[in-house]
């Protein structure tokens, strides 16, 4: 399935951590914080301002990013978790 979202949204995939305490017990999905870093797979074309304009989008497919813990909304598609986000609920890009 192919996704466009619209406005200002982001399309963005959760980046999972596996976590291990510091004696090396690997914690269960339910002892896991929701993740706040992931990956932009889409990026829409920005939101119309009252002048008319577009808002033009910070980040751009394939950006690693960090977002609110309780931004956008989750949904599946085939396996993969997604999320869609607003840009303004983006708080960082992460650089290497």
């Amino acid at each position: 399935m192919k996704l466009k979202p619209l406005g200002d949204r982001l399309i963005v995939q959760a980046i999972e951590e596996e976590e291990t305490t510091a004696s090396g017990l690997v914690l269960p999905d339910t002892a896991k914080e929701k993740p706040q870093e992931g990956t932009i797979l889409a990026v829409g074309p920005g939101r119309i301002l009252d002048d008319g304009k577009r808002e033009s989008i910070d980040v751009k497919k394939g950006d690693k990013v960090l977002y609110a813990k309780y931004a956008g909304t989750e949904f599946k598609v085939d396996s993969d978790e997604l999320l869609i986000v607003s840009q303004k609920d983006i708080l960082a890009v992460v650089e290497d």
